[in-house]
């Protein structure tokens, strides 16, 4: 049993969590960093393959071709807008990465062969490798917060670029670059939520009771 002082500050880790992009050039202690992954390293997985590595980068040069790979994605996608012009500026305005900037970059990837050729579970939904994986990068991405640690997801990229620059085998699956560091500025609300990007959705319409769009409110 969890006391309610226990309770509450699980919820509080959930709800402040944020996805940032500025960071300072303080150095992370070894010892944050070792609570991250382990963090991270006892997420659940199915068939409990485990099927998460992570790349530690610290080098700027390496940091500069990553940041030059999300770059040149984030400007095809901004193509995607090119016929509603204050969207697309809009979008090109939004800070997307702090890999630069950032003291460490995380590449957290998923082995889809980790386990062998038969994993539980995995044979009737083969994605739950990458599912487990996202529950890794969310473990550690709530202990950064308690850390005092900002963290940012880097989704803009072409895997084949990642996967070249760090040398990653052809069946390694980069699923995610984390940078992370100390921050000047965390927010109270998500980033694209106070630039107007988007909304948070109501929770209550997104409930169904027993079947597809049979509404059921708490």
């Amino acid at each position: 049993m969890f006391t309610e002082e226990e309770k509450k500050a699980l919820y509080k880790v959930i709800y402040k969590r944020r996805d940032i992009r500025t960071f300072q050039p303080t150095p992370i202690p070894e010892e944050s960093i070792y609570n991250l992954l382990n963090a991270a390293h006892h997420a659940p997985s199915v068939g409990f393959m485990q099927p998460w590595n992570f790349i530690m980068i610290t080098s700027q040069a390496v940091k500069e071709r990553l940041a030059w790979a999300a770059d040149k994605e984030r400007r095809a996608l901004a193509i995607h807008y090119e016929e509603q012009e204050a969207k697309q500026s809009h979008f090109l305005n939004l800070k997307i990465e702090g890999i630069k900037e950032s003291p460490l970059t995380i590449c957290v990837t998923c082995d889809p062969t980790r386990g062998g050729s038969h994993v539980l579970g995995r044979n009737s939904i083969p994605e739950t490798d990458q599912l487990s994986t996202a529950c890794a990068i969310q473990n550690m991405w709530l202990a950064a917060c308690v850390e005092g640690l900002a963290l940012g997801w880097v989704s803009f990229y072409k895997k084949q670029d990642v996967r070249d620059i760090l040398e990653i085998p052809p069946h390694i699956d980069p699923v995610a670059l984390l940078t992370i560091g100390y921050t000047d500025e965390y927010p109270d609300k998500p980033i694209l939520e106070t630039s107007k990007w988007e909304d948070r959705k109501k929770l209550n319409p997104l409930i169904y009771k027993n079947k597809w769009g049979e509404n059921e409110s708490l």
